[in-house]
């Protein structure tokens, strides 16, 4: 076994001494540090254990179950499903010899393979289910808080039926398993379907006409005239077809454009005139006015009539109109009107609403989308009314496109046209199907065809703007022709009205004329000749025809054009003859040139003598004839062709006629173009174009793509004679296809899918390939293999070529090594034998001089593969690159040489030849090789290694279907083996091979392939003994057997091969070890082990042929390896919901903190140890690999497999199992009941606009449908979650050729409807149900076989009650919860005892949830939870005789229950009380002992904490009133410490809540002192706490826990003092959580204070794990007060005082409220008075001010209420203790307000009469405290004399300036800010007024003087101050502050000469000395 690198160094003489320890140190090592072996088994001969089956055992079922269906494969010829009522193709007689014959048979049939079984497929039906318990927050009516009688006024809820009906266990177990088993869902993935996938569809939008700069349209003609002028034209119309009656047509936009216009031109019949005279009385006569003009019009009318006698079939141009088609489909949803110059901008003016286009996805429109949305597409009908006069001299289309030009640029009409008024009305409408009497563009009906005879719509061929990369796919040979322009100007005649008569000409004889030209509206289908427009009266005119013609399929070189030249006589003179028409000249264009049909610009000259014998065989300018202008080119013309036939391109055009001349269907020498190629060298011409295929235009290579491989593949299937000799071009035409898929894979302007493979490609492939009817066996010879040597040879030659240069070797590598190694097995000896890839024997068959095909018995697979085996250089490369391609080839060539052996009954194992086998194995080894070269070095081409991966995955799938299947697993099982010995990481190896599964195991038949229906005892024996094999002896065969089946043994691997290979993926994904940088990367391979599995589990739940429950069960043994995977990998599962993982908190203690319970017991319930998202972890790993959704589909796998196995086989299972892992399956299932817990949806999400608006943005950006989770905002029982996110993520490279796959729309819409997510919620719910109802049988079983192994049965009661418990704490449904509720009370009525006993913990949370359900709206769950209840006190008291722990429990739990819970409702509970007392009156047993008495008594005590609860309800919006309830409940609990624990962490929840993190964290230390009093008087530790006293530095408040006495913690009495907390892991618990809270609240000094007490108690444990924790969070607490210094905001204060008599206890009462930072004096005054005027209405009343209220003055009908804002207050000998900003905000009891007022009675005065009241509150408890406000106790007021204001005024200034100067990092602006207000000049009462009032003089009165000193000396402090801090502004200036420094030392200069006199005067009295001197001593 190969050592992990790196993963061991040993010292040199170490290995010198001990080699035999060495040997086994390392081979153990290497065991420890490499994974679990990737060497693929050796698979079963599938072939031959099947026919062994058959012949023995039940032949009927083996043959039905193993093998597959007979008509599994099915090769069909279908024609190709046509538009029109025929197909598009020419008439017999022009193909029958033609060359083209095969261009257009090619397009009428396609061949498909389709398997049978594909057809099945999975349709998703709305899932019937059982209906839910919805919660519900309507709670009824309030109860009032009076004593309530439980027996009157309240009727039980029905009881529960059978309650103690069953004596005997075993009938109720099996009473409760069949009712679980009713009404199941057999189908558990149908509840929780697969990812959903979008397919895109491709829409057309159906306008296209003019996009500026070009014509993207042919045109459409119409005739709107009334049938009355149409009879003046009856003359010129010898017939009407009814296609020439379209009004009506549809166009096509390939590429949106905001420019697209459609342009309208209106011509008339030829008259005299210029266009302005015949327009003039268009323009001048009004339609108001006719009968004024009656003579005129009459005159009119006659000339008309004339006109189109005599001129009829002649035209001039007349008007024109256009509208921008863009605007059009932008704003057909609004109806405006517009002007008519709107209307030629392409506005239109009235727009009717007719439907909606659905929104198209299509690829091609993604770039104007943004510019054009047509997916705001609306029918609209266009008026236009306004048309402009066309100008004779601007008729071409440069002046037409010059015109649109203008019109965007201007947006108007120019005043220089001319305008004719009218009216024209289009209905624009979207076309969405092909509509009823539809023509195409060769006018041919397109299906459906009309019934009746209705005006015909047809289809205009559209001119895409750009290229359009599609294949032909219909017979399309259409030639336009479009004159331009002619220039007479220079020739002296009198010919100036011209036209132009145009025919198509098939010889020079005037018969010649073909009918081929498209007729114009109301005539004949097709013409003969049209004639252009006339211009009067000009002689260079210009032309804006279109004429539209049908080529023939076969041209000759006499095909031409004939144009000729006619002046039109407008007017008859008398002289004149009948006709009007005087020729001018001819002109010619032959349609060929050099056998290639012509096309472009040309420049005609004009003939002016007749035309010369075979003019048609030279160009115009050969005919010795009289020229016009001297042969100078007159006459400009253009010629388009869109045909199917002539490929326009050089390349291809001379590929086509060689291989035509190849076929015998030319005479030699053959004309190509210029050259003539004669019969010797065809061959090597052929090979040249060949050759140069891929060198061909990419548009006409797309066009004709399907022709040109045909072609190829024709070569490289049959030998050619070429000149007697048989020429091999297979090799050169292989290249030239590997060319050819190069550059359509290469191009950027050709679609590719996901996977990277070329749209076209894979059309051709399903469609059209198909191999060419196999002829007889005419010659047994035929072909024999190439030599092994000479392939291998070729290979390798290959393999040392250099990638640049294919003829420059290339040194070896370790790949060319193993390229050798692929070879070497099949090297032969004949070295000589080189030869080419194909043989004929020549002497058999005749040989031909024209050349030809030669029949041949080569199979077109075989010589594909060996031009995969034998290709080299670049062309190699190529091949295994797009291997696709080349795999898909080879399958449907494969599946109909298949096709054609089954009419044989040839059997599977013969249907190909050995040799043939040998080229399919090199081939995939070469491509796994070429893979895993990519995957080691070539990171960048990793993409590429993954596409080859998957193309060879499906290669191998479908040939599952066609070869021997034992042959394809030793593929499998090479390719497996080959990547393994590649260095590759271990995440990139995995992830490749797991696709690879991933694909085969999806094939149709893989559970048959699986052998799903053998057990493994009829497998033939494995070569490896499996490891279950070798195991201890101490297991009977039986225990080996079952437990077997659970392992992933060799001998599973061997038998069910695809499955044993999965799993084996799977399960190295999950156990591979973390790689840092790789995590992600290994994050998603292991989602994809896990996708994979369970779309496999998917399809067998979904699939009917597993429908039946003995089928399912063998398919569930198959993937019973998958459950022990599962429960090693509980680790890696994240049950959170929101992808956070697992916290473990599970680290090994050795004192009851251990208990994991107690730790998940945070800041809440006490006893909900099994907490929503904290699940207790029995493993050391913490942190969770898997995401969520991940997790969840494991997990459905690991619930479908126990669902449908076979009980029997699970119960033998779990007896087998050792405890440990009896204890990981137990968790797991904890998991899955958390995993699959019942979410409610939040219905007004989708009604949020907020939420659309994300939707579209993430939709836009390309998130996906998964977007954002949103958290819980709600309670326990209320968890809003976010709508089910889009997957569509985790499931990739879904197999891209299933035509049949089923497509269903995603779920993740934000809009919908009611029905929609009513049906979601059903659906939700229903998995929820049974997914836990799976989870109840399995603890069920566990339960029933445990029971007799009494050892084992005692440690796994806890763990399956724990699950049970568990189940409760989630979201239900009424259904499981009733069932839920029977197991529970199974187990009661079995195991009391032992519950009672060793659970007593976990007995306290059943308590607590079944009250919990008691006081549930609905009354099934109301039910069950009593009967529970009653079951649980009827137990305890029958196995005690006393159930006082039980009533403790049941006691404590209301109290949490009504503290905490937000979905309770008393009314319901109160109910359920009534219930169990009627239970307790109806046991007849119990009637004669204490038991009804107790019950009742237990009930009265319930009943009275429920009415504490409804005071608690009414006071729930004002938080205050609520704790001070809470406090007082808590309060009266003194002597209840279990309770009054409970209710502080009530309290402690509520703080929480409010974001009152410091109280919060003071509730649970006040509940660890609590708990510190028990454990003091009940164990002597040093290391524990003595009681409340040791947390006085925490808080004094915490001293009031020690009133508890010694009477009441009395440790003997049960049930007191029994709760968890009571113990020192509880504790250390408690302080934990105090130490959160005081972190998050701020105060990180607390935090040194609690660890001071937490610190013993863990190194007395040693318990060295938390003592780092606790050392690390001591040390983020410092950090934080060291960086957030004085930025930390501490709690603001106010003094509330209520006084009136409406308030009642709370009358005349003051508190001092604690609100939170920066709270405003508005902000408290708001809240308050809100809530309190919803209590009193307008009786309310705020009084602003903070005087002394006068009892006298208040109105006793009013409530009023004084909020005044209060600091802390502290004398000068605290202020020496309270350094920090902490100490100054902690443990606070003193606040001060001051209240400024005046002797006159103002509140404010001059300053030598402004007095100032101060006023001291003392609260009962210091603050923080368990509340936010407290009672004030003691008031102290006194006065301050003006002076003395003044001096604090000037002691305040001058600390401020102190501190802003003496700061570590100044703040300039407060600094300046304080020096303007200190010396400014224009200060109103600053520093020198008040000098002024109160130092100007020495005061009279004596009392003053210290006074009058102490100011002095304040100032001149503050002078010193100042000075300082005009100094330091002076350093911290920019420049620009210059002078506004000078300014501040001129006001401060100022200001310090002006005090200077009062400063320096000091008061005499004050500095005599206190004893005079004695002068005679001295």
């Amino acid at each position: 076994m190969k050592q992990k690198k790196g993963s061991l160094s040993l010292a040199p003489d170490l290995c010198c001494l001990c080699n035999t320890c060495l040997f086994l140190y390392l081979t153990v090592l290497s065991l420890l540090l490499q994974p679990q072996s990737y060497d693929a088994v050796e698979p079963l001969d599938l072939e031959e254990f099947l026919m062994s089956q058959l012949q023995g055992g039940d032949a009927a079922l083996m043959r039905e179950l193993g093998d597959f269906p007979d008509d599994d494969l099915e090769v069909e010829h279908v024609e190709k499903e046509c538009r029109t009522i025929r197909h598009s193709v020419p008439d017999e007689g022009w193909v029958a010899w033609s060359h083209v014959q095969y261009r257009i048979k090619s397009t009428i049939t396609v061949t498909t393979v389709a398997r049978k079984s594909e057809l099945f497929g999975i349709t998703w039906n709305s899932v019937k289910s059982p209906s839910l318990a919805v919660l519900s927050d309507d709670s009824g009516r309030t109860l009032t808080s009076s004593d309530f009688d439980l027996r009157s006024g309240l009727t039980p809820d029905p009881r529960v039926d059978g309650l103690l009906r069953f004596s005997n266990h075993d009938d109720l177990d099996r009473f409760n398993l069949e009712a679980r088993q009713g009404n199941r869902h057999a189908d558990l993935f149908a509840l929780y379907p697969p990812t959903d996938e979008v397919r895109e569809g491709h829409a057309r939008a159906s306008l296209t006409f003019y996009v500026r700069l070009s014509q993207i349209s042919e045109n459409f003609y119409c005739d709107l005239n009334s049938d009355q002028f149409k009879g003046f034209l009856k003359p010129h119309t010898p017939q009407t077809d009814h296609s020439t009656l379209s009004r009506a047509a549809i166009f096509s936009i390939t590429y949106p454009s905001p420019d697209i216009y459609l342009v309208i031109k209106i011509e008339k019949v030829l008259q005299q005139g210029e266009i302005s005279d015949c327009a003039e009385p268009y323009m001048v006569m009004k339609e108001s006015d006719s009968a004024k003009n009656k003579e005129k019009l009459e005159k009119l009318r006659s000339q008309s009539e004339t006109f189109c006698q005599r001129l009829g079939r002649y035209r001039m141009p007349f008007a024109w109109a256009t509208v921008n088609i863009m605007n059009v489909i932008s704003t057909a949803t609004l109806d405006r009107d517009t002007s008519d110059s709107d209307s030629l901008n392409g506005k239109s003016s009235s727009l009717d609403k007719r439907g909606q286009l659905p929104r198209r996805n299509s690829e091609r429109f993604a770039t104007m989308e943004d510019q054009c949305n047509m997916s705001a597409f609306k029918p609209a009908t266009i008026t236009i009314s306004t048309f402009c006069k066309q100008e004779g001299d601007r008729l071409s289309d440069e002046d037409l496109f010059k015109f649109l030009a203008d019109i965007k640029k201007f947006s108007s009409l120019q005043r220089r046209i001319k305008t004719i008024s009218g009216m024209i009305k289009l209905d624009v409408t979207p076309v969405h199907d092909n509509p009823m009497a539809c023509l195409s563009a060769e006018l041919i009906p397109v299906k459906p065809v009309a019934e009746k005879n209705l005006r015909p719509i047809k289809e205009v061929l559209e001119f895409p703007s750009s290229e359009v990369y599609v294949p032909h796919s219909t017979y399309r040979n259409l030639f336009y022709v479009y004159p331009q322009r002619l220039n007479f100007v220079n020739r002296l005649t009198s010919a100036r009205n011209i036209t132009i008569k145009i025919q198509f000409m098939s010889g020079e004889d005037p018969s010649c004329v073909l009918p081929v030209i498209f007729g114009k509206s109301n005539g004949p289908e097709f013409v003969q000749e049209v004639y252009t427009p006339v211009t009067y009266h000009n002689k260079s005119p210009d032309f804006y025809e279109e004429v539209k013609i049908a080529l023939p399929a076969r041209l000759t070189e006499r095909h031409h054009l004939l144009f000729t030249f006619y002046h039109i006589s407008c007017q008859q003179k008398q002289n004149q003859t009948a006709t009007s028409e005087t020729f001018i000249g001819f002109s010619w264009l032959p349609i060929l040139s050099c056998d290639r049909l012509q096309t472009g610009q040309y420049c005609l000259p004009i003939a002016l003598d007749r035309l010369p014998v075979n003019y048609s065989l030279h160009s115009p300018e050969v005919p010795p004839v009289r020229w016009m202008e001297s042969h100078k080119g007159v006459f400009n013309l253009e010629i388009q062709a869109v045909s199917s036939v002539h490929t326009q391109d050089n390349h291809l055009e001379r590929f086509f006629t060689l291989c035509h001349a190849l076929k015998g269907g030319a005479m030699f020498p053959l004309r190509v173009r210029e050259e003539k190629i004669p019969e010797n060298k065809l061959e090597h011409e052929l090979k040249l174009s060949i050759i140069s295929l891929p060198s061909s235009r990419l548009e006409p290579l797309v066009l004709y793509l399907h022709l040109v491989l045909d072609q190829l593949f024709t070569l490289i299937m049959q030998p050619m004679v070429i000149a007697g000799q048989i020429a091999n071009l297979a090799q050169i035409a292989f290249e030239s296809v590997v060319s050819i898929v190069n550059s359509l894979h290469n191009s950027q302007e050709l679609a590719r899918d996901q996977q990277g493979r070329n749209g076209l490609l894979a059309t051709y492939l399903y469609w059209v390939f198909r191999l060419a009817d196999s002829p007889r066996d005419l010659l047994n010879t035929g072909r024999y293999h190439q030599t092994r040597c000479h392939v291998g040879a070729m290979l390798l030659q290959s393999r040392l070529r250099s990638s640049s240069n294919p003829d420059i070797p290339a040194p070896h590598s370790a790949e060319d090594t193993e390229v050798k190694n692929i070879l070497s097995a099949k090297v032969l000896i004949h070295m000589q034998s080189c030869r080419m890839s194909t043989y004929v024997d020549s002497s058999s068959h005749p040989q031909r001089s024209t050349g030809g095909t030669r029949p041949s018995n080569r199979k077109f697979h075989e010589e594909l593969a060996l031009q995969m085996v034998v290709s080299t250089g670049v062309c190699r490369e190529n091949v295994y690159k797009y291997a696709w391609f080349f795999f898909e080839l080879l399958v449907k060539s494969m599946a109909q040489h298949v096709s054609q052996l089954e009419k044989q009954d040839v059997p599977r194992r013969s249907r190909f030849s050995d040799r043939f086998k040998d080229d399919i194995a090199t081939i995939v080894s070469v491509v796994t090789a070429e893979m895993g070269t990519i995957l080691v070095k070539q990171q960048k081409e990793m993409e590429q290694a993954e596409k080859v991966n998957i193309s060879l995955a499906f290669f191998l799938y479908d040939l599952l279907s066609l070869m021997d299947r034992g042959f394809v697993f030793i593929l499998v099982k090479n390719y497996c083996n080959q990547m393994s010995a590649k260095s590759i990481s271990m995440p990139t190896m995995i992830g490749i091979r797991l696709e690879f599964l991933r694909i085969l195991c999806s094939h149709e038949h893989y559970l048959n392939l699986s052998l799903y229906f053998s057990s493994p005892a009829s497998a033939p024996a494995s070569p490896c003994p499996s490891i279950s094999s070798q195991s201890s002896s101490s297991c009977s065969f039986q225990e080996q057997r079952i437990l077997g089946l659970f392992d992933l043994s060799q001998e599973f691997k061997q038998q069910h091969y695809l499955t044993g290979l999965l799993l084996t993926e799977l399960s190295a994904a999950l156990d591979m070890e973390s790689e840092g940088s790789v995590d992600t990367h290994r994050g998603k391979v292991q989602m994809k082990a896990i996708n994979a599995t369970y779309s496999l589990l998917c399809a067998h739940d979904l699939d009917q042929r597993c429908a039946q429950p003995e089928v399912r069960a063998k398919v569930a043994t198959l993937y019973l390896p998958l459950v022990g995977i599962i429960i090693d990998s509980i680790n890696y599962l994240d049950f959170t919901g929101t992808g956070l993982g697992r916290i473990s908190i599970s680290t090994p203690r050795p004192y009851p903190l251990a208990l994991n319970s107690i730790a998940m017991a945070i800041a809440g319930n006490p006893f909900n140890t099994l907490a929503r998202n904290a699940l207790p972890s029995m493993s050391g790993k913490a942190v969770a690999t898997l995401s969520a959704e991940t997790s969840r589909n494991l997990l459905l796998c690991f619930l479908w497999v126990m669902k449908n196995a076979e009980r029997s086989l699970i119960q033998r299972w779990t007896v087998d199992m050792p405890s440990a892992q009896l204890n990981r399956l137990l968790e797991l299932l904890t998991i899955c009941v958390s995993c699959f817990e019942y979410r409610v949806t939040m219905p007004a999400l989708q009604k949020s606009q907020q939420a659309k608006m994300q939707l579209e943005d993430s939709l836009l950006r390309g998130i996906g449908a998964r977007g954002e989770m949103m958290r819980r905002v709600g309670g326990q029982s209320h968890p809003l979650l976010s709508l089910r996110s889009d997957r569509a993520g985790q499931r990739e490279n879904l197999r891209w050729r299933k035509d049949l796959t089923q497509w269903r729309q995603t779920n993740d819409r934000q809009d919908k409807t009611k029905a929609e997510l009513d049906q979601e919620a059903l659906i939700s719910g229903n998995l929820a149900t049974e997914s836990n109802l799976i989870v109840l049988d399995l603890l069920e079983t566990i339960v029933q076989v445990t029971t007799s192994l009494s050892l084992l049965f005692l440690s796994t009661l806890g763990g399956v009650l724990r699950v049970l418990l568990h189940c409760l704490t989630c979201n239900q449904s009424t259904t499981f919860l009733s069932h839920c509720f029977s197991t529970l009370r199974a187990l009661i009525v079995k195991f009391g005892d032992l519950l009672f006993e060793e659970e007593a913990e976990q007995c306290a949370d059943l308590c607590q949830k079944v009250l919990q359900y008691c006081s549930s709206h609905e009354g099934g769950n109301r039910s069950q939870a009593c009967a529970t209840l009653y079951l649980i006190m009827r137990c305890s008291f029958s196995s005690a005789n006393n159930f006082s722990r039980v009533k403790m429990q049941v006691t404590m739990s209301l109290a949490s229950l009504v503290g905490k819970s937000d979905d309770f409702h008393e009314e319901y509970l109160r109910r359920s009380l009534r219930t169990i007392l009627a239970y307790a009156e109806e046991d007849t047993e119990m009637q004669n002992t204490p038991l009804p008495s107790q019950v009742d008594e237990l009930l009265r005590n319930l009943n009275s904490i429920l009415s504490d609860t409804v005071k608690m309800r009414e006071f729930q919006e004002d938080p205050e009133m609520l704790m001070d309830l809470m406090y007082r409940i808590a309060k009266g609990y003194q002597t209840s410490p279990d309770l009054r624990l409970t209710w502080l962490q009530n309290m402690a929840e509520k703080h929480k809540n409010r974001k009152c993190f410091t109280e919060s964290a003071m509730c649970l230390v006040h509940a660890a002192a609590l708990v510190a009093e028990y454990l003091s008087m009940l164990e002597d530790h040093k290391y524990l706490p003595v009681g409340s006293v040791t947390f006085q530095n925490i808080s004094p408040n915490v001293l009031e826990e020690s009133a508890v006495s010694d009477d009441v913690l009395s440790p003997d009495e049960d049930g007191v003092c029994s709760g968890r907390y009571f113990t020192t892991g509880g504790l250390v618990v408690l302080l934990e959580q105090a130490v959160e809270l005081f972190s998050q609240g701020g105060l990180y000094e607390a935090v040194n204070e609690v660890y001071k007490i937490v610190m013993p108690i863990l190194e007395a444990h040693r318990d060295f794990r938390e003592l780092g924790s606790a050392h690390h969070k001591l040390q983020r607490a410092f950090d934080n007060i060291i960086q957030k210094g004085h930025k930390r905001m501490f709690g603001t204060y106010f003094r509330v005082g209520f006084y009136g008599a409406k308030f009642g206890d709370l009358d005349e009462r003051e508190f001092v409220y604690k609100e939170p930072g920066i709270t405003h004096l508005p902000e408290i005054s708001h809240r308050l008075e809100n809530f309190y005027s919803q209590c009193f209405g307008d009786a309310l009343e705020m009084i602003k001010d903070s005087k002394d209220i006068d009892r006298s003055k208040l109105d006793a009908n009013k409530a009023y209420i004084q909020i005044t804002y209060v600091e802390p207050f502290f004398d000068d000998y605290e202020m020496k203790n309270r350094l920090t900003n902490f100490e100054k905000n902690f443990n606070l009891r003193r606040f001060m307000y001051t209240t400024p007022f005046t002797k006159a009675g103002r509140p404010r005065g001059e300053l030598n009469e402004q007095y100032k009241r101060k006023t001291i509150l003392t609260t009962m408890h210091a603050f923080p405290y368990v509340k936010t406000r407290i009672n004030v106790i003691q008031k102290e007021e006194f006065d301050l004399t003006p002076i003395e204001v003044a001096i604090e005024d000037m002691q305040k200034k001058t600390r401020e300036l102190a501190v802003a100067t003496h700061r570590e990092q100044p703040d300039a602006k407060m600094l300046q800010m304080l020096l303007q207000g200190s010396v400014g000049a224009t200060v109103n009462q600053g520093p020198l007024e008040v000098a002024q009032v109160f130092l100007n003089e020495i005061p009279a009165d004596p009392k003053l003087f210290r006074h009058h000193n102490k100011l002095r000396l304040c100032f001149k402090e503050f002078i010193m101050r100042c000075g300082e801090a005009v100094e330091k502004n002076k350093h911290l200036i920019t420049m620009d502050q210059k002078e506004y420094q000078q300014e501040l030392k001129k006001n401060y200069n100022r200001l310090r000469e002006n005090l200077r006199p009062m400063l320096e005067r000091k008061i005499p009295e004050l500095y005599k000395p206190i004893i005079k001197p004695r002068l005679e001593n001295r």
